[in-house]
Parts: C-alpha cells; sequence; structure tokens
C-alpha cells in the first residue's frame, strides 16, 4: 500500500512542493470558513457577469449595433470566455489551488515573470470594476432622484456622492469577514432573479397608453426587422460597442479569486464557471432580442405624439403602430433603447423590481470585484516578489483577511468612482482583463507544448491549440477594441515582467518555461549531432581539475577568461575513500558547488565522480563528460608544485593523467604560479576565524543577558551587531588588510590569497609569450588570442616565439 499525504503530490504539480513530513497546516481547517461549488463560484460568477451591464448598458447596446451584431458581441464575448473558462479548468485540475485566483494559476504555470506583472494588473483591473459597479448603481439612484426632483447638487455630483457612500457600505460588509459578504451575495442572487423573470413578464403584458408614448410596443415583427439591423451614433462602432460590453463577460474569475476559500477549488472552479458562462449567456442573448423586439430606439415619451388618419406614415415600426417620433431625427429625445438606461425598467411587469434588480447586479458586481482585488494583491504580497508590497500581504482573522488591501482597493475605487462616466471607466478595463485572459490561455498552451510530466489536468475537455487561438483571440481583440490603450498594457507587463527578471525571486514554482527551456536545450543538443565538425567552429571546451571550485580559484578563473560565453567549463572533482562516504559526499555537493558557481556569475558546471584514486576518477570524466557536441576537449590542471616531496604513486598517478589525457586525444592546458594554486588551509583558517567571532559574540551576548536581566531583548540585538561585524571583517579582510591571528599566522600565506585572485584582476599593458615549439593543431596559439578578445587582457600583446632556423621558419610562413 502507498501511503497518501494530503497536500503533496497535488501540491508538487503546481510547484509549491510537499509540506515537510506531510504535517498539516497549523491552521485549525474546522474553523475556517469554505464553500461549495454553488455558494463560491456559481453565485459568484453569476451575479458578477449579471452586472450593471445587463439592466443598464444592454438596451443601448442593441440600439446601437441593432439585435443582430448585439447577439453577435454578445458570442463573442461568451467565445473569450468559453475558451478561458477551459483553459483555467485545466489548469486548475492540474494541482492543488491555493489563494489568488488569476494570479496564482499563471504564476504557478508561467512563473513569477507573467505571475507577477499579471496579478498586479489583473488587481488594479478588479479594483477599478468596483468603480465601474457603483457608478452604474449611482446612476439609478440618481435618476430615481430626478424624476422626482430631489437632486442634490447636479447629475453628475449626485453620482460621485452617492457612488462614494455605497463603496464606504461595501467596504464595512467585506471587512466583516467573507461569511457575510457571502450572504449578502445570496440575498442579491435572490432579487436579481426576480428582477430578470419581471422583464420577460413585463415584455408579454400588454403596454400602456404611456409606454407606448416610452416606445414600448411588446413583440412586434415590423418593430424586430427595424432593430436587426446596427444604427451606430456619435462616432460609435462595433469594437467600441464591444469594448463598453465587454467587462460584462469578465466575471467568469470571480470564483477563482477566491480558490483559497473554496473546499474544493479543482471542482468547483470548472464546474461552476463553466455552468455560470452558459446560464448568463443564454440570458444576456434573450433579454437582448426580447429588447429589441419590443422597443423602439427614438421615442419622445409624450401620448400627444399619435399619427392621425389624415397623416402619411413614413414606413417606420413606430409610424406603423401609430406614433411618430420624426422629430428625434432633429432633436434629442428622452426614451428609447439610444436614449434611455432605464429601457427594462420601463418594460417590465412592475418597475421597481427591476430597480431592485439593478440595485443587486450592480452591488453584488461591486462586492465581488472588491473582495477579489485585495484576495490576489494579498496572495501576490505574500509571495515577495514586489519586495515593497509585502506590507499589504498581511492578513487577520481566521480567514487571513487582508484588510490593508482592502483600504487600497477602496482608494483606488474612490479614485475612479469621481469620473462618473460609465462609457469612459468600462474601456479602461477590458485590455487589462483580455491580457489576463490572454496569458491564462497562453498558460495552458506553454504547459501542454512543453510536455512537461507534471502536466496532467483531470479536465479532459481541452486542447492546446484551443488555448492558443484563445490566446491570439484575446490580443486581436485587445488592438480591436482600442490599439493604443493595448500597446500601453503590453508595455505595463513587459516592463513588470522585465522588472522581475532582474530582481530574481528566490521562488521555484517548476513552471512551465523552465520546462520549455530544457526541451529547446534538449532539441538544440540533439540537432548539434547532426552537424559534422570542422576546424572553423573549434572552440577549447574544458575540464578543469579544480577539485571543490572555490580551493583553486586562480585555475578556474583563467579556464574562463576564455571559454565564458564560449564554450564548455566543467569544474571537475574526485571523491576518493569509501564508496559509501564518496556516493554521499558527492550528492551534498553537487547543488552546493552548482549553487556557488551561479551566486558567484561563474559560468561553468560541476561534475564529481568517484574514485579508487585520482587518475582513475579522472579517466571517468575524461570518457563520460559531456553530451553529443557539447563534449570536453581539453583538460585543464594545475602544475604539481610539491613532486619532489610527494610519493612516487601520486607523482605517477599525476603524470598517467596526462598520458590518458592525450589518449583520449584531449588537448592539455598545465597552469603552474610559483605561489600555488590550492588555498584549501586559507579557507579553512577564515573558516575557523568565523565561528571564533560567533563564539566570541555569543559569550559577549551571555554575559550582556546577565548583567541587563531583560532576558535576551538586548543581548539578540548585541548578537546581531556582533555578527554582522564579525561576517563584514571577513570580508574585508579576504580582499586586502587580512590579518589573522598571531595562532594561525604561521599557517596563513598572504601572497598565496593574492595570487589565487590575479586572474579576476586587469592585467594590463602586458605581453603573452608564447613558445610554439611544433605545431600541435593552433591550440597553443588560439588560447591566448582568445585572451585577448577579452576585456582584462585587451591591452596585452601576444609574442609568438618559434624554434628552429630561420630558413626553415621563412619557409613554414610563406607555406
Amino acid at each position: 500500500d502507498i501511503l497518501s499525504v494530503p497536500g503533496t503530490v497535488d501540491g508538487v504539480a503546481n510547484g509549491d512542493g510537499a509540506q515537510e513530513g506531510g504535517r498539516k497546516p497549523s491552521e485549525n481547517k474546522d474553523e475556517l470558513v469554505r464553500f461549495g461549488w454553488i455558494k463560491g463560484v456559481l453565485v459568484r460568477c453569476m451575479l458578477n457577469i449579471w452586472g450593471v451591464m445587463l439592466f443598464i448598458r444592454l438596451s443601448w447596446i442593441v440600439g446601437q449595433a441593432g439585435i443582430g451584431l448585439g447577439v453577435i458581441v454578445i458570442c463573442l464575448s461568451t467565445v473569450v470566455t468559453v475558451l478561458t473558462g477551459i483553459s483555467m479548468s485545466a489548469i486548475c485540475t492540474n494541482g492543488v489551488v491555493r489563494g489568488g485566483g488569476a494570479y496564482y494559476l499563471i504564476s504557478r504555470s508561467l512563473g513569477p515573470e507573467f505571475g507577477g506583472s499579471i496579478g498586479l494588473i489583473f488587481s488594479f483591473a478588479n479594483a477599478v470594476a468596483v468603480a465601474m459597479y457603483v457608478v452604474g448603481f449611482s446612476e439609478t439612484v440618481v435618476d430615481i432622484l430626478k424624476d422626482n426632483n430631489a437632486l442634490m447638487v447636479d447629475p453628475m455630483s449626485d453620482i460621485r456622492i452617492v457612488g462614494c457612500i455605497t463603496v464606504v457600505v461595501l467596504l464595512g460588509i467585506t471587512v466583516a469577514g467573507m461569511e457575510w459578504e457571502t450572504k449578502a451575495q445570496v440575498i442579491l442572487l435572490i432579487i436579481l432573479l426576480i428582477g430578470i423573470v419581471n422583464f420577460f413578464i413585463g415584455t408579454v403584458i400588454p403596454s400602456t397608453i404611456d409606454k407606448r408614448s416610452k416606445g414600448f410596443f411588446n413583440y412586434q415583427a415590423n418593430l424586430f426587422a427595424e432593430n436587426f439591423g446596427p444604427s451606430f451614433r456619435d462616432g460609435e462602432g462595433f469594437f467600441s460597442v464591444f469594448a463598453i460590453f465587454f467587462p460584462a463577460a469578465t466575471g467568469i474569475l470571480a470564483g477563482a479569486n477566491i480558490s483559497g476559500d473554496l473546499k474544493d477549488p479543482q471542482v468547483a472552479i470548472p464546474k461552476g464557471t463553466m455552468l455560470a458562462i452558459f446560464i448568463t449567456t443564454l440570458t444576456y442573448i434573450g433579454v437582448a432580442i426580447c429588447i429589441g423586439a419590443t422597443v423602439v430606439r427614438d421615442a419622445t415619451g409624450s401620448i400627444n405624439d399619435t399619427i392621425s388618419s389624415s397623416l402619411r406614415c413614413n414606413g417606420s415600426a413606430a409610424c406603423i403602430l401609430g406614433y411618430d417620433f420624426s422629430v428625434c431625427n432633429t432633436q434629442s429625445c428622452r426614451f428609447g433603447l439610444m436614449n434611455n438606461f432605464q429601457v427594462m425598467s420601463m418594460v417590465s411587469g412592475f418597475g421597481p423590481l427591476i430597480t431592485a434588480g439593478i440595485f443587486s447586479a450592480t452591488l453584488s458586481s461591486a462586492l465581488a470585484s472588491l473582495v477579489s482585488a485585495p484576495k490576489i494583491f494579498q496572495a501576490l504580497c505574500n509571495d515577495n516578489i514586489y519586495k515593497g508590497l509585502y506590507f499589504f500581504g498581511k492578513g487577520y482573522g481566521k480567514n487571513s483577511e487582508p484588510i490593508r488591501s482592502y483600504i487600497l482597493t477602496f482608494f483606488i475605487a474612490v479614485a475612479f468612482i469621481l469620473i462618473a462616466e460609465l462609457n469612459t471607466i468600462a474601456p479602461v478595463i477590458s485590455n487589462f482583463f483580455l491580457a489576463s485572459y490572454a496569458l491564462i490561455n497562453f498558460s495552458c498552451f506553454h504547459a501542454s507544448y512543453s510536455k512537461t510530466p507534471g502536466w496532467r489536468p483531470a479536465f479532459r475537455f481541452y486542447n492546446m491549440w484551443v488555448s492558443l487561438l484563445g490566446t491570439v483571440l484575446c490580443c486581436a481583440v485587445m488592438f480591436v477594441i482600442n490599439w493604443w490603450a493595448a500597446v500601453i498594457t503590453v508595455a505595463i507587463i513587459l516592463f513588470l515582467n522585465i522588472y522581475v527578471i532582474y530582481n530574481k525571486p528566490e521562488v521555484n514554482w517548476g513552471s512551465s518555461a523552465q520546462a520549455m527551456s530544457y526541451v529547446t536545450a534538449l532539441q538544440d543538443a540533439l540537432s548539434l549531432t547532426g552537424v559534422n565538425d570542422h576546424i572553423k567552429n573549434f572552440r577549447p571546451q574544458c575540464i578543469v581539475l579544480t577539485g571543490s571550485p572555490m580551493t583553486r580559484p586562480a585555475l578556474l578563473d583563467l579556464t574562463l577568461s576564455f571559454t565564458k560565453n564560449f564554450s564548455l567549463c566543467i569544474c571537475s572533482q574526485v571523491f576518493m575513500g569509501p564508496r559509501k562516504q564518496t556516493v554521499s559526499d558527492i550528492n551534498l555537493s553537487m547543488d552546493k558547488y552548482q549553487q556557488w558557481l551561479a551566486k558567484n556569475k561563474k559560468k561553468a558546471f560541476y561534475a564529481a565522480v568517484a574514485g579508487d584514486n585520482l587518475r582513475d576518477g579522472v579517466k571517468c570524466l575524461l570518457q563520460a563528460s559531456g553530451l553529443g557536441r557539447m563534449k570536453p576537449n581539453t583538460l585543464v590542471i594545475g602544475y604539481k608544485k610539491d613532486w619532489c616531496t610527494a610519493s612516487s604513486q601520486d607523482i605517477e598517478n599525476y603524470v598517467g593523467i596526462l598520458h590518458d589525457a592525450f589518449d583520449f586525444e584531449y588537448g592539455l592546458i598545465i597552469l603552474r604560479i610559483s605561489q600555488g594554486l590550492d588555498i584549501s588551509r586559507i579557507l579553512q583558517i577564515q573558516e575557523l576565524q568565523r565561528k571564533e567571532q560567533e563564539k566570541l559574540a555569543l559569550e559577549a551576548a551571555k554575559r550582556d543577558e546577565q548583567e541587563d536581566g531583560k532576558r535576551g531583548i538586548r543581548s539578540l540585538k548585541f548578537l546581531n551587531k556582533a555578527v554582522k561585524y564579525s561576517s563584514n571583517t571577513l570580508a574585508v579582510n579576504a580582499q586586502k588588510d587580512f590579518k589573522i591571528s598571531t595562532v594561525h599566522a604561521a599557517d596563513f600565506n598572504q601572497h598565496l590569497l593574492e595570487a589565487s585572485t590575479q586572474f579576476q584582476k586587469n592585467q594590463g599593458k602586458g605581453t603573452i609569450d608564447v613558445w610554439w615549439l611544433f605545431d600541435d593543431g593552433g591550440l597553443t596559439i588560439l588560447i591566448p588570442y582568445l585572451l585577448t578578445t577579452r576585456k582584462k587582457w585587451c591591452g596585452c600583446k601576444l609574442r609568438i616565439f618559434i624554434g628552429g632556423k630561420l630558413d626553415s621558419i621563412n619557409e613554414e610562413k610563406r607555406a
């Protein structure tokens, strides 16, 4: 039987790693508020999609685009959301989904570079969406005040006042906790459903004279035909109308955005999201067709604008139905699809229910966005990708509510509420949402294309090419809606991406970008095997016998002087001794020394082997190192300084290594420095010195604690200062005036330390002497030449000495 620890395999699939020892999280799960797929995802998505556009702007969109293009606008939005929903479902079912919604999905798939940028943008877009929905709510309130002659100042100012009061109330609900917010959502959904049903009932109730004068005539075939085609006005077009409508479709991530508060996100997100898209799309199409078939585009609202029998009809649907609204062609009218944003309230069976529905739709969407933005932002801050934002990641209460992020979102929302123009705010967030959708689709495509074994989603109804189509479609729509806004959005993403790459956050989520790098490297290495060697493409690829990379820095530095960014360099070490111990040492050293090379910007690999003696280990390296054409051809070794005192066996092994290199057709480079190469003794002394400093600091801290009586408060501060002083002292001493204590003075060689770093310095205007005794294929000339191409060696000149008679040398030159 296999013991399964919850959260280990699935966690690794999404790059979060397993919890140590399979231990449970510290928080008590029974105390946390968790939601199922209906309350947590379906209800949220439906409320967010049935937002301000359904009740306030859909009639205007049908008036501008007509029924035909209006349905196409809805369907195009649905195609984008369905493709994104499929990709999101695939990513969600590939592993454990934690808090952070779209940010979590993208960052764990594409890495922190794209995840970090889209996390900021998506959080901001949701914060602006709060303003959009609140402004929609405020417009309805102000219309009611206007009808009752109860305006406080003027319509624009009243929208700002009502909006600011509303967002304060919503903030109070969200700060009270997710449980209260969810209860409020359910109540708002019930009101919203009653309002929608009320609208459909109102379309079949015979219209009154008052409603006819305002353009409502029940279902009429000629009215449907007239409204089927577009009638764009005021500079609007298909894509400008689409840009205003599209935020209505952005609610599909409302459930995913609170992924950390769901009982089972892997099941809840796909099921709830896709069902919500289906139900809301049918509702939007149904409302668009019904409203287009029952209401004219322009109406005066005057019951006296009927057509007498003596007047000739102008052929419009209203004229055929007995009303003359032709005055609207020359002056603005207050009613009809194009002029009245409260058409659904007029059509409904009971107007106040539609007003309640508008309140419900706008407030629920605003509430969902007000929760989503801080939750995403909190997850981003806790990952510490942007160091300065960590302050906003702190959570409060049993559900770790992001109070600080709530307050930040509140101020952003208030700033956009002050614009007080719904049609201005809506296009601002369209590009940000589309960019998020594009990256979700691309994440799914990239994970599939990289063929990483960790990509195994349980959601079967996806295809990587469909995800790529979704990516292209989202990007195309971005640029068609508003090309300069799309350029700005892309520029912001790239800027944030470059910022994260430059800062290199210490996270490793096993992203598909890493998997793709491996696949690309593998394919390139395989393609190289089909290329025949040519003398023009020869480059020295070196095995460097450094032992531990830091113990012979001069040997490594010289090699990197002609291999860095040019050819292969492998730092090699042979472990000798009992096999069990050597294997353990190799396993410990591999990551340690490779990380040291990366940290010190040494562009080299580290390889270690076990052998009975040094020669056997080097034989293994000479035969097995490299891959395909990426195979070493040059051995770099230090000169054996102690050959006079070493045992005959050691000397035999050393000379044997040189012979083995020639036998395996390797070039050979031997580096000799008068002071020697091995500084391992100095490193040991420095380590001993560091431990002595720490010991002294601990003793001082203990004394300080006893004297002060504050039980560790001052002593800890003192200890931190002492350790910092100790490390700073060691760093300075290692460079210049390092003075060791008298106990170790005999073991310390200042000249050896200086010689070990000589190839890290600028070599000035010197000469490189080359003694070319015979034609060795050109390696003796190539290495010095490559050195002169480097910045530190560019001031040096080559001086070549050739042995032989002058006449024969001239003949060789001519040849």
